[in-house]
Parts: structure tokens; C-alpha cells; sequence
């Protein structure tokens, strides 16, 4: 009976397998869809959430391993300054087409911020290359992660 904090709450003890994805406990259980489904694979991004301020694929993490480590989801990063300063940027500059993929562009370039303030295109292109847009937004993510910068 695995017990979170996610977002700054501990939650109860959950009813849940110990190797339950934390994506399926956050959108199934806890209620909180920010978080999407996109392969199941960790290898599009459209899961990315914080564990403990590292951005993880929460499809193929086991809620096991979330246990005793803050988990912070697309719903609480504006409560982070650098992640109100990304999702700022996203509006001011239209990023989002679809918008499907955009929870997890966001986790990753709020991580990204965090270890590294003033990121290159290098730096900013190894960040985000887990995360994939369909709608090929690329060119305004990295302006959008810019602006947040400066």
C-alpha cells in the first residue's frame, strides 16, 4: 500500500500493485489527467512528470519506486517559479497546436531550467529529445524554453 507526495500532498495509503505505473495511479486513481498516455514506452514524453525534481517517464515508472520521493505533476508547476516562467513562455509565444505532448514538453524544460538556467541549443535539444510533438512545434519550444531563460 504505497503512500505519495505528489504536489506537496501525501496521499493515503493506495489500494494499488506496488508495480502499477505511477502514470495510471496519478490519471486513474488520484484523478489528476494533466499527466498523459502516449506509447507506453517512455519513449515519447507525454507522461513526464518531477521525481524528485528529475524529469521521469511516469508510464514505465512503478509506483513502488515513487514511494518516499515527491512526485510534482503539470497540475502544481506553476507553484514552481521556473515552471510558472515556462508555461508563461508557452502562452506568450502560442506553442501549443494539439497541445497533447505539451504537459510533458513542460515538465522537461521546467527540469531542464532547473540544472541548467541558461541552456544552449545543445543543452536544450539533449533535454527535449525524449519528448516527441506530433504537431512539430519544435522550433517554438525552444524559443518558449529561450524566453523562460532569460
Amino acid at each position: 500500500m504505497p503512500v505519495l507526495n505528489v504536489n506537496g500532498n501525501n496521499t493515503d495509503n493506495l489500494d494499488v500493485p506496488d508495480d502499477m505505473p505511477l502514470l495510471w495511479v496519478l490519471r486513474d486513481v488520484l484523478g489528476m489527467t494533466g499527466t498523459k498516455f502516449g506509447c507506453g514506452a517512455a519513449l515519447c514524453g507525454a507522461c513526464t512528470v518531477h521525481l524528485d525534481g528529475q524529469a521521469i517517464r511516469s508510464c514505465v515508472t512503478p509506483v513502488s519506486a515513487a514511494t518516499g520521493h515527491k512526485v510534482v505533476t503539470i497540475e502544481a508547476i506553476a507553484n514552481d517559479p521556473v515552471g510558472a516562467k515556462v508555461q508563461a513562455a508557452w502562452r506568450q509565444i502560442d506553442v501549443v497546436q494539439c497541445g497533447y505532448c505539451q504537459s510533458g514538453q513542460i515538465m522537461s524544460a521546467t527540469a531542464l531550467l532547473h540544472a541548467t538556467p541558461k541552456p544552449a541549443d545543445a543543452d536544450i535539444d539533449n533535454a527535449m529529445a525524449g519528448n516527441i510533438c506530433r504537431c512539430g512545434t519544435y522550433g517554438r519550444i525552444r524559443r518558449a524554453i529561450k524566453i523562460a531563460a532569460a
